[in-house]
This record gives C-alpha cells, sequence and structure tokens, in this order.
C-alpha cells in the first residue's frame, strides 16, 4: 500500500506531462467581420435582419427612404425630354433653301444654252450664278448654325444624363445589401431612425470558414509553413472536444509577447509568433471559443 501512495505522485506527474504534450499551440477561434454601414443619408425605412440570422451576399438588409431621389430623377428626366425636343429638324429647315438652289441651278443652266445660241446676255448669265453661289452659302451657314446649336443640346442632354445616372446610384445606395454571406453577430439600429455615411447598421461575419488565431514558440517554427495541414481541437467544455482538419494560412513576420489567455508548449516562453489556421465550420464553431492545434 504504501508503494502504490509513493508512485500515485509520479503517475499524477506523467499523466499531467503527457496532457501538456497533447497539443502544440492554442489559440481562440474568430472570423472574418464586416461592419456594414449607410453609404448616403438617410431615414431607415425597414430593416429585416435581426441578429442571429444567416444572410447571402447580396441579399437586401436595410432599406432607406428614396422619395427625393425619386422626385429629383423624375425632374431630370422631364429636363432631358425637354431638352431634346427643342433639338432642330435640320432636314425640314434646309428643305427649303435646297429647293431654291435646285431650281437655280436649272435657271443657270437654261442662261447658260441661251447665252450659247446668242439669246441672253453674259450679264444676266453672271447674275444668275451669283445668285446660285449666294444661295449655297446661306445653307452652308444654316447647316453650320443648326449642327452647332444640335450639338450644344445633345452635351446638354448627356449632362443631364449623368446627373440622372448619378440620382439612381443614391437610390442604389439607399438598398443595402450584404457584402458576404455570414450570420449577423450585432444589428446596431432601428427602422424609423435616420442614417448617416459611415453610421454602422450590421456586424456580420463569415461564420463558415472560421479560423483559429494560434502561437507557436520560436523553437517550432522550422516544424509550421504555410499551406501545412493540422488537427485543430475544439473544446467545448468539460471532456467534449472534437477534432477538425485544419490548414496553416498565415504565420506572422514577427514575434510578440504572449497573450495572457494563452497556453504554449514551452510554458517558459516569452515570445510567440502568432499564426491562423483556416477550419470548415460544421456549424458548432463560435468566436472566441478555446481551440488547439495538433501538428
Amino acid at each position: 500500500m504504501k508503494k502504490i501512495l509513493l508512485f500515485l505522485p509520479l503517475l499524477l506527474t506523467l499523466f499531467s506531462c503527457h496532457k501538456k504534450e497533447s497539443y502544440d499551440a492554442t489559440g481562440i477561434f474568430e472570423a472574418t467581420t464586416v461592419t456594414v454601414s449607410a453609404e448616403t443619408a438617410g431615414k431607415i425605412e425597414t430593416m429585416p435582419i435581426v441578429e442571429g440570422d444567416s444572410v447571402i451576399k447580396g441579399e437586401l438588409i436595410a432599406q432607406l427612404d428614396t422619395t427625393m431621389f425619386s422626385i429629383q430623377l423624375k425632374q431630370l428626366m422631364s429636363q432631358r425630354k425637354s431638352t431634346e425636343s427643342s433639338s432642330p429638324d435640320i432636314s425640314a429647315q434646309a428643305a427649303a433653301l435646297r429647293s431654291q438652289i435646285a431650281h437655280q441651278q436649272q435657271e443657270c443652266e437654261r442662261f447658260g444654252r441661251l447665252l450659247e445660241d446668242g439669246a441672253t446676255t453674259q450679264k444676266t448669265y453672271d447674275d444668275a450664278t451669283a445668285y446660285l453661289k449666294t444661295l449655297q452659302g446661306q445653307l452652308e451657314a444654316l447647316l453650320s448654325s443648326l449642327n452647332k446649336s444640335k450639338t450644344s443640346i445633345n452635351d446638354n442632354s448627356e449632362a443631364i444624363y449623368f446627373q440622372a445616372e448619378q440620382i439612381r446610384e443614391q437610390i442604389e445606395k439607399c438598398m443595402i445589401k450584404s457584402p458576404l454571406s455570414g450570420t449577423v453577430l450585432i444589428k446596431y439600429a432601428e427602422p424609423g431612425e435616420y442614417a448617416t455615411p459611415g453610421k454602422p447598421l450590421y456586424k456580420i461575419a463569415d461564420m463558415e470558414n472560421i479560423y483559429l488565431r494560434c502561437y507557436f514558440t520560436a523553437s517550432q517554427l522550422a516544424d509550421i509553413k504555410i499551406g501545412q495541414e493540422v488537427t485543430v481541437i475544439a473544446d467545448f467544455g468539460g471532456n467534449e472536444q472534437y477534432d477538425y482538419p485544419g490548414t496553416i494560412t498565415w504565420i506572422a513576420a514577427e514575434s510578440e509577447f504572449t497573450p495572457k489567455s494563452i497556453q504554449t508548449k514551452d510554458s517558459r516562453a516569452n515570445l510567440v509568433y502568432a499564426a491562423k489556421v483556416a477550419v470548415k465550420n460544421d456549424g458548432r464553431l463560435k468566436i472566441g471559443q478555446y481551440g488547439e492545434v495538433r501538428l
């Protein structure tokens, strides 16, 4: 009996050492989080998503009042329509002058034949030719004026179009959509409140692709590399633990002092290197949960 009592402390020490060596690093589970904010100012009309809801990328999660933007857009569209309607019909306005030129060309040809036959004078023929050139000059001036006017109107119409596009963009920004698929962690506002650019509305986390932020000592750096497959042990309290396949995706370039909440394989290590181990979440892993890594 005395021998058993003597060996009991030794057995406890060996068990303790074995337990310490069951992991190579420890850490806390984290996830990629995004704080969704408004990009424009306005009254919040709807916020159908609540904390704990799952959302998909591009899903509508909030909508601001668009009344003023819609009115401005209608005004611009009406202004553009009015501007375009004032554009001159070049063909119609030049038709009468073109007809006069065609008639005068015929007259010049007729006076030319008469001049050859001696039935008219040179002055009559020259007067007819000069009048034709005057009409042609008037047509060129008219076409130039009409083209400039039409170009100016088209430019104004295009400027109004881009103003309308800016309003449409503002309306689109009033439809706030989720930038990623994930879970809503925090809801910062409610319908009826006034949103301003940069004011947080939601905090969303990608809970499907979670990672363990763990710490390795300098002596362990030679045993780890980016892309390396490892085993992640998630601790759910008591003796309930689950193993997950993980991949090292990042290793810090500089050391840091060991965080107080972190245990290392070498308890004497003051400086450690942070690393991220990507884990596919089956729905059980939570942010802030304790985990271990086994190489």
